[in-house]
């Protein structure tokens, strides 16, 4: 029988075991099967108010589940990505189908339940915590309902979750206009983790402890240790800061909040402080989360210039907000991220209890790099070794545009293997439209100034790191 067929089944049972087990809630679904069935308006817990205990944190949750669950095709295909689930199925005795409405169902439940244990291993009910709780006392079966639920993905990570917070907290169209100051992703969509990144020991001590800070936030505020959550991250472009950030979010199952400063305080300068309130307003209503300010000696720079009236009240409203945001009152951990340490003023530093450091890396962490995101590449006799020694003063982001180069000069050849000699090409490569770019131009030769603008243009595009792929 087909991995198709034993994930249909395993959708149907979920589905049947949570419609008549009330003391399931929504994180005991799988978040694939979980989003399927997911309202953002009301739920049918909506008029229950539900905290996450005693204390500020406490608020109220809306949208949820209805039960009981409809197994459709539709909803079969959604929920497993089963092309045709009722084709999967239809030969199993225990399976029927209804033509009109498209409804799976199982005619026999306890021949269904034997079936999928048969097939199922730990590993498949250790991610459906609806089933590990039903097959709990099995004796085939070695996984608690415990471990299951704390391996699931909790709600608050799951995108449709999000969206739904953010139609009803935001809903008025002048709200809408400032969620585009905000980027907000769902755990889910972050496509890389911390074991896909290359650390020095002191920033491993740094992401360690704070990720045991977010663990036992309840355990701080108990004994009144509340200064503390608010890290800045420090280096030059391309060295990890965003992506650090982001992967903290996936493993810790967080909703991410990126805000670049330039963005808020520009582009409406009549609401620049207004702006500000939201943005932090828009981390509370979603904690917890990550809020990532990047860009922060914006502050610095602002409060130095002569700009204008509004920048400099939308910057004092900033340090405020800062001052006022806290891990264990708002359960938001905040993140600044900045290019120019030496443009923050006293004003700034202070604001932030943890400072981690993210320099180029070394001869031994390029080498590092190198084999993390060469990990799906076939390169005959690779020498990460040999790499590094020739990309000095590479950052993480640079490297991945050398390794990009080289698969796209391998392509142009018809070929998927790439060799030793095509990486040290492409490192000769980077480093020749690097140095174009630093170029002068040739005073008043207009070709020369338009070959150069092309350039220029093009070498941005690759060396203005994209901070969401640096390492």
């Amino acid at each position: 029988m087909s991995d198709s067929a034993l994930d249909v089944v395993e959708f149907l049972l979920t589905t049947s075991v949570y419609s008549d087990d009330r003391s399931l809630d929504e994180n005991d679904l799988p978040p694939a099967i979980r989003r399927v069935f997911w309202t953002g308006g009301s739920g049918e817990d909506d008029e229950s108010e539900e905290t996450d205990g005693d204390g500020p944190r406490g608020r109220r949750r809306r949208g949820g589940i209805r039960r009981p669950l409809s197994a459709t095709n539709a909803t079969a295909r959604a929920a497993t990505g089963v092309d045709r689930p009722w084709d999967a199925v239809s030969e199993l005795m225990f399976t029927d189908r209804d033509e009109f409405s498209g409804t799976i169902t199982l005619t026999q439940q306890d021949l269904a339940e034997r079936w999928f244990v048969e097939r199922a291993d730990d590993e498949r009910l250790a991610a459906n915590p609806t089933l590990a709780k039903h097959f709990e006392d099995h004796e085939s079966v070695d996984i608690s309902y415990e471990e299951a639920r704390e391996r699931n993905r909790p709600i608050q990570a799951d995108r449709v979750w999000i969206d739904g917070l953010l139609e009803e907290y935001f809903s008025d169209e002048d709200e809408q206009e400032m969620l585009d100051l905000v980027d907000v992703r769902a755990p889910e969509e972050v496509d890389i983790s911390l074991d896909d990144i290359v650390l020095t020991p002191g920033q491993e001590a740094e992401i360690e402890k704070i990720a045991k800070a977010i663990e036992h936030r309840d355990y701080l505020a108990q004994i009144g240790l509340r200064e503390i959550g608010k890290l800045l991250f420090v280096g030059p472009p391309g060295t990890g800061k965003t992506s650090t950030a982001r992967a903290l979010a996936r493993d810790m199952d967080l909703p991410f909040v990126e805000v670049k400063l330039s963005m808020i305080t520009s582009q409406y300068l009549g609401e620049t402080a207004k702006n500000v309130d939201k943005t932090f307003e828009v981390a509370k209503r979603l904690s917890p989360c990550i809020l990532f300010i990047d860009e922060f000696d914006f502050v610095a720079k602002t409060r130095r210039s002569d700009e204008h009236a509004a920048l400099k009240r939308a910057v004092n409203t900033l340090l405020k907000a800062v001052d006022d945001i806290s891990l264990i009152q708002d359960d938001v951990l905040l993140i600044g991220a900045t290019n120019h340490p030496d443009q923050l003023d006293a004003a700034a530093w202070r604001r932030f209890d943890e400072i981690v450091n993210f320099p180029k890396p070394d001869s031994g962490m390029r080498a590092d790099i190198l084999e993390v995101i060469t990990r799906a590449m076939d390169i005959d006799e690779f020498d990460p070794y040999a790499i590094a020694e020739a990309t000095e003063g590479l950052t993480g982001s640079d490297l991945r545009m050398v390794l990009r180069e080289a698969v796209l000069e391998a392509l142009t050849e018809n070929r998927r293997v790439l060799t030793q000699e095509d990486l040290l090409e492409a490192v000769a490569g980077f480093e020749e439209r690097d140095n174009l770019k630093n170029m002068d131009m040739i005073e008043g030769d207009h070709d020369a100034l338009v070959a150069g603008g092309d350039l220029g243009k093009a070498s941005d595009g690759g060396h203005d790191h994209d901070h969401s792929h640096d390492h």
